[in-house]
């Protein structure tokens, strides 16, 4: 199938559908400057051992370890603007039946684009919870400070550290977040996967949900994945191009 012939069929799915639900990996946030974690020479996995520096008992080791691991990923992330994918899909909600984004990403750029229902599996920065008191805080200017002074944030009540809510390996996914999006991927008619490659779990059992329910499935990834052959439509193109294109198409065709 060609490109043009895939990006017309994907439009024409949703015009069809009736509840379309975007699943979004790290592949959609590339084009803003945010490195994705696999990668070569660009992953954030590169010389680290994900287990010393993202785990939470890493963690709860050495924190200094973490924060100066993530250091390079905050400053990217706040400085990020939602790329051409982000602003499609929230355009999406508008001109189609698009009835929610559920992402594995913490940049929080598809609510800065507009989306309106986002479901984030894997946490996010705007939140962060003192590892000992649990008293929760603003996470925007602690990330700020962090970026400025380079401590290691604490709990102005106890002194203990605090942790932004972002997932850590050795966590549980948000259980009310994770159940919801369960329950909209039983509802969809039509799943697009976008940027992801499917292979953390329980975030990958999302799209097996969705199809088990009797969905389509649409993948937009770079590379391919394991369920490539699941799906309906498979691009293996950046999705800051594809994503307009189909909404193009949906917009300018009757």
């Amino acid at each position: 199938m060609s490109s043009e012939t895939a990006i017309a069929q994907v439009a024409n799915y949703i015009r069809e559908s009736r509840a379309t639900v975007a699943f979004t990996g790290a592949g959609i946030s590339t084009p803003s400057g945010i490195p994705d974690f696999r990668s070569p020479t660009s992953g954030l996995w590169e010389n680290v051992n994900p287990m010393a520096v993202a785990s939470l008992f890493g963690f709860r080791q050495n924190p200094r370890a973490f924060y100066d691991w993530v250091f390079p990923l905050a400053q990217k992330t706040l400085a990020a603007q939602p790329n051409a994918a982000h602003l499609a899909l929230a355009r999406l909600e508008i001109v189609a039946h698009l009835i929610a984004v559920i992402t594995q990403n913490i940049d929080m750029l598809h609510q800065r684009a507009g989306s309106s229902q986002v479901y984030e599996l894997h946490g996010h920065f705007r939140e962060a919870t003192c590892t000992h008191c649990f008293t929760t805080y603003p996470g925007l200017p602690l990330l700020e400070q962090f970026l400025t002074d380079s401590k290691v944030p604490r709990c102005p009540r106890c002194g203990g550290v605090i942790k932004p809510n972002v997932i850590l390996y050795g966590e549980q996914l948000p259980l009310q977040v994770l159940r919801a999006a369960q329950d909209v991927a039983r509802r969809a008619d039509l799943m697009v996967i976008i940027g992801s490659s499917l292979e953390v779990a329980p975030a990958s059992d999302i799209p097996i949900i969705a199809t088990r329910s009797g969905a389509k499935l649409v993948i937009i990834n770079l590379e391919p994945t394991d369920f490539d052959q699941r799906a309906d439509v498979v691009i293996h193109e950046d999705a800051a191009v594809v994503l307009p294109e189909i909404l193009h198409y949906l917009e300018s065709t009757p």
